[in-house]
Order: C-alpha cells, then structure tokens, then sequence
C-alpha cells in the first residue's frame, strides 16, 4: 500500500506540471474530447498510433486536480504500448476505481487513486481521461 503523503504529492506533481500537455495540429493524431458535465474538467486528448503501438499522447484542455493528473499518469503509462496492452492497463484502472480488485503493477504510480471509489463524485475525474482514449480506440478501429 502507498503511503498518503506519498499519493498527494504525486497528484500534486502532475497537476502542477502534467506531462505531455500541449495542443497538436497533426492529422496523424486521433483528438477526442472529453468533459465532466458535473464540473469544469473539458480535455482534449491527442493520440498517435502507428503499427499498432501508442507512440504519444497529448492532452489540453482545463480540469480539476484530479482530472488533470489522472491524465498525466495515464499518458506516462500508456506511451509505448501496444493497443491491447492499452485496453488491459484501462481495464485494470477501472477495476480498480470501482474497488475492485486489480493488478497494482501494472498500474504503477496510478494507484494513487486505489480509494477514489469512496468519493463518487471524484470517480469520474479519475476515469476521464481514459474515457477520452476509449474514444480515440474506436475511432482508429473505426478508421
């Protein structure tokens, strides 16, 4: 388990300085949007795929805390694979928001957010982000 301390400063750190965050113009991105009706979490996500592997992820965009630093984890994390590795590293994320179980390595510094489930309206700040490139799968299976 990590320890609390730990877990705010990470969320910290990659809301204050969130990797990968920069508008694209290139059409080999797939963008996407993706927003919190609830709040003002509005992001776009950038994804680039070729040869079946996620080469990069860019979002932009304004969102709380949460949001903003559950996107930059994700991207760090997702940089580099392959789509069903993608899909597995979703899938356990979502396992895991929703308190259920799931593979904590393969999350990595993500499972900061092991105990959002208690906070329902925070949930969905986590899972944003990953919504976003749900979409961004589709419209590339789709292309």
């Amino acid at each position: 388990m990590m320890d609390e301390n730990l877990k705010r400063e990470i969320i910290l750190e990659n809301y204050q300085n969130p990797m990968n965050k920069e508008s694209v113009n290139d059409d080999r991105y797939i963008k996407v949007n993706t927003n919190n009706e609830s709040c003002i979490d509005n992001l776009d996500i950038y994804l680039f795929i070729e040869d079946n592997i996620v080469k990069d992820i860019k979002f932009d965009g304004e969102a709380c805390a949460i949001s903003t630093s559950s996107t930059s984890i994700m991207i760090n994390n997702l940089i580099g694979k392959t789509i069903d590795e993608v899909i597995e590293y979703m899938d356990e994320f979502e396992q895991m928001v929703n308190g259920k179980e799931y593979n904590e390595e393969l999350l990595n510094e993500a499972i900061v957010y092991n105990e959002i489930y208690k906070q329902a309206n925070r949930k969905h700040c986590a899972l944003l982000p990953y919504l976003g490139i749900k979409k961004a799968l589709n419209d590339y299976k789709n292309k």
